[in-house]
């Protein structure tokens, strides 16, 4: 459902409010913060080409963290158990379109389904996105496997993962998030 521009560039300022927030917040001991990993995923997915709406689920595929209630179970010290779930909620509430919030919904089921298909990608994970495998309940097998592969959004998902995965670098230099504040309004206004 398409919002209003008053409610579209009210719902965009309180998603970039929660963003710009997690400036100081830790990243789950990858040596960047909340805000830089989300700003580094979307700048992955820019420089790729990728359509807006896979931006977008880029750098608020985390938002789940940052949103969710302070009694929310959590993973140790490595963020809130079912972010994912969490925060494709949020957003699917603020008016975001189930084509940024299943991307959001399934970049883990993603990380599982690549640890179950690729032998080395387990290795290639740092030791926090190990752990919270752990968590998220390791590996998919069989019937699992089968229909994540048989998602229309499939390749889309491995693709939010891998910017996922690759957005932890210190220092990296990326815009900022008013760079996507049009691209929130747009998608929010269209519907």
């Amino acid at each position: 459902m398409a919002l209003s521009p008053a409610s579209a560039e009210a719902n965009a300022a309180r998603v970039l409010e929660l963003l710009e927030r997690s400036a100081g917040d830790d990243y789950i001991g990858e040596g960047v913060t909340q805000l830089a990993h989300a700003l580094q995923a979307a700048a992955l997915a820019r420089a790729a080409g990728a359509s807006g709406d896979e931006v977008l689920a880029a750098l608020l595929h985390d938002v789940g963290h940052l949103c969710a209630p302070a009694a929310a179970p959590r993973m140790g010290g490595l963020g809130v158990l079912h972010h994912e779930d969490v925060g494709a909620e949020f957003l699917a509430a603020l008016g975001f379109a189930a084509s940024v919030t299943e991307l959001v919904r399934g970049h883990v089921a993603a990380k599982r389904y690549l640890v179950s298909s690729d032998a080395g990608y387990v290795a290639r994970l740092s030791a926090a996105s190990r752990e919270t495998l752990r968590h998220q309940g390791g590996p998919m097998e069989g019937a699992e496997r089968r229909a994540f592969e048989a998602l229309p959004a499939h390749r889309a998902l491995l693709r939010v993962r891998s910017w996922d995965e690759r957005a932890k670098q210190p220092g990296l230099a990326v815009p900022g998030l008013g760079a996507y504040a049009p691209l929130i309004v747009g998608h929010l206004l269209r519907g």
